[in-house]
Formats: structure tokens, C-alpha cells, sequence
């Protein structure tokens, strides 16, 4: 075979490689047009994640009416983390006492960040935090090693800092900012307060680590909230238990179940803030019928009393719609103005999430 003659081949077996890889390319971007930030988002947590707390800060900014940067003056990020906190959206972040620092002093806050995701398990915690695409991210890496954290010598690897770095920027920073990963290609940014369990994360988001499993469906369910709590069947099973109540309040529970009928333990639960304020509550369940079944003892539950939170869920909110599709109930709650239904019900006792 004369040398022209490969060259050929080559040339040929190179753009077929080439466009095969276009292809893969393409397929994922069509696949992950239509999805979700909160979807993407969770994709990319750690495996071993229980329990999520969402909050599209893009969103909230616009919902409330506010046009902010990382340049913007700090009294702005003030007064946007009051009214934020007011309307009862920055309670699923795990940032907003360290704002005003990450801002100033990192590059980087709730001021400026397209969305965070904090994620729970019981080997760890992770904040993960995805940029405006016009992201100075020399400015945040000569910031931070300013502010004294050891640059990784991988580009994917844990910047060190920890209670010491943290003690010297002083008050009024969360530990979980303790050890940073920067990711500049998907312009996402990886905080946390251990260094091993934010490597593990890393790994988890943009390396071979695993992924989570069975919360899909209340994930979808959700659509494009503006902030929510998401858990694991078991890990709202115990944070939302009617065990946490007092005795008294344990027996009035339970009265009311027996009253409402047949409740299933669901395997995922999420509750989040949609556009506009309203909330929604998504269970999963085992099978349709389940969810059937479900979708109307739970309905009896969220109009009644709350025993364990005082007086009733009417105090609350109104109850809207009440729809089992497929094996996902979902509950639409209007809130009662003045109320903090997702702050105030994300922890138990509440007793419509019994198990």
C-alpha cells in the first residue's frame, strides 16, 4: 500500500472519529436541553446524598426584582438577602449568613450565582454552585489565595483552607466554605467543610463517582422551583416523624390518620417554592395504586390540624389540587400571607408526610 494511500486512511478514519464524537456531543446536548436546572443539578451530587436543599438564586433575584452582580455594592446584596428572607426563599441556603463575605471578599455569593445545591448524607456536606458564564474566575482563584488557601496542584482539585483561613477572615462565615473545588469548564463552584468528602464530591459530579438514586420522579415533579427541600424516603421519614411531637400530640396524629384512611411510606419527597410563591409538595410511592390511595388520605391531612407545628395547616396555607400521576402525588399549597411554609415545614413534626 503505497504512503499516499494511508495518509488517506488516516485522514479518513480521523474524521470519522471526528464526527462520532460530534454525535456523542450532540446526543447530550439534545438529551439535557429540555431538563432542569434542579435535574442537572441533582445529577450532579454526591451518590450518597440524602437530603437537598435547592435554591435558583437567578430565579429569586428576578422574582423579587433584583439585577445583581459580583460588582454590585454591598448594601444591594443586603437589601436582597432581607427581602429574600422575607419571602421565604433563602431558608434552603446553606449561604446567606456568609453573604456579604463570599461576595466581597471571595467572588462569589448568592448575589451572583446562577443556583446552589446543598447536599446532605451522613458522610458529609457539599454546597455546589454554578456561575454566570461571563465569570472572572482568575479574579475568584487570586481572591481566595489572598485570603490564604492553598491552591491544588490538579486544576479539579480541593484549594485548602479550613478553621484556620476561616478564623483569620473572621465572623460570620459558614465552616462550609472551608475547602473549595473549582470546575471552570461547567462553571460550577464546590465548597465544603471536609477536604476528603469534598474530593469524593468532585469526583462524584465530574469524575466516575456515582450518582443519585430513587428521586427522580418527585425531581421532576418539582419543575423549576425557586427553592426547595428534597429528601430520600427514609431520611424524610425521620425528619418529618410524628415522633418528634410530644405524647399528647403523638396520639392526636395518630387518631387522625387512622380517621383519613390507608398512608403508605413514600420513597422520596420534595417541598419547593414555585414561581409566583406558591408551593408544591411531590411524594413518590411505590406503586400508582399506592399513590392513588395516598394522594387521598394525605389531602384529608394537609386540611386538617398540625398537631406537633400548633393549630392547623389552614393557619398555613389553603390547600389547592391534589393529583395522583403515575406513582407521584402532588399537593398545591397556597400560603396564608404572612406564613413560612417551607422554612417552618421542613422539619417535622408535619404530619400530611407521615410514614
Amino acid at each position: 500500500m503505497t504512503p499516499l494511500r494511508l495518509r488517506k486512511i488516516g485522514i479518513v478514519l480521523v474524521v470519522v472519529a471526528l464526527v462520532a464524537g460530534l454525535a456523542v456531543v450532540g446526543l447530550r446536548w439534545w438529551a439535557d436541553r429540555d431538563r432542569t436546572d434542579l435535574q442537572r443539578a441533582i445529577d450532579l451530587a454526591p451518590g450518597d446524598g440524602e437530603r437537598f436543599s435547592w435554591t435558583d438564586w437567578g430565579a429569586v433575584r428576578d422574582e423579587l426584582g433584583f439585577d445583581l452582580d459580583a460588582d454590585s455594592p454591598s448594601e444591594e446584596v443586603t437589601d436582597f438577602l432581607d427581602a429574600s428572607y422575607s419571602a421565604d426563599l433563602s431558608s434552603t441556603s446553606a449561604l446567606p449568613e456568609s453573604a456579604q463575605v463570599l461576595h466581597v471578599q471571595f467572588g462569589f455569593s448568592p448575589a451572583s450565582a446562577d443556583w446552589e445545591l446543598f447536599s446532605q448524607s451522613a458522610a458529609g456536606a457539599v454546597v455546589l454552585l454554578h456561575l454566570p458564564e461571563d465569570t472572572d474566575w482568575d479574579r475568584i482563584r487570586a481572591r481566595i489565595t489572598n485570603l490564604g488557601f492553598v491552591e491544588p496542584a490538579d486544576e479539579a482539585g480541593v484549594w485548602e483552607g479550613g478553621s484556620d483561613v476561616l478564623g483569620r477572615i473572621g465572623s460570620g462565615i459558614t465552616p462550609e466554605v472551608g475547602y473549595i473545588a473549582l470546575d471552570e469548564e461547567d462553571s460550577l463552584v464546590f465548597t465544603s467543610d471536609t477536604r476528603d468528602y469534598l474530593a469524593e464530591a468532585v469526583d462524584d459530579a465530574i469524575g466516575d463517582g456515582s450518582s443519585v438514586s430513587g428521586l427522580s420522579e418527585v425531581v421532576d415533579a418539582s419543575g423549576s422551583p425557586l427553592s426547595a427541600a428534597i429528601y430520600t424516603g427514609p431520611q424524610a421519614c425521620g425528619a418529618l416523624a410524628m415522633g418528634q411531637a410530644d405524647p399528647d400530640d403523638q396520639a392526636q396524629g395518630e387518631q387522625l390518620v387512622r380517621e383519613a384512611g390507608e398512608v403508605n411510606p413514600y420513597t422520596g419527597f420534595a417541598m419547593s417554592v414555585q414561581p409566583g410563591l406558591d408551593l408544591r409538595v411531590a411524594l413518590s410511592f411505590e406503586t400508582d395504586e399506592q399513590a392513588r390511595t395516598n394522594a387521598d388520605t394525605r389531602a384529608v391531612l394537609a386540611a386538617g390540624p398540625a398537631p406537633g407545628q400548633g393549630g392547623d395547616f389552614s393557619d398555613r396555607f389553603a390547600l389547592g389540587p391534589v393529583e395522583a400521576d403515575g406513582p407521584v402525588v402532588t399537593l398545591a399549597l397556597e400560603p396564608v400571607e404572612g406564613s413560612y411554609v417551607l422554612s417552618d415545614l421542613s422539619n417535622g413534626p408535619v404530619l400530611f408526610a407521615t410514614c
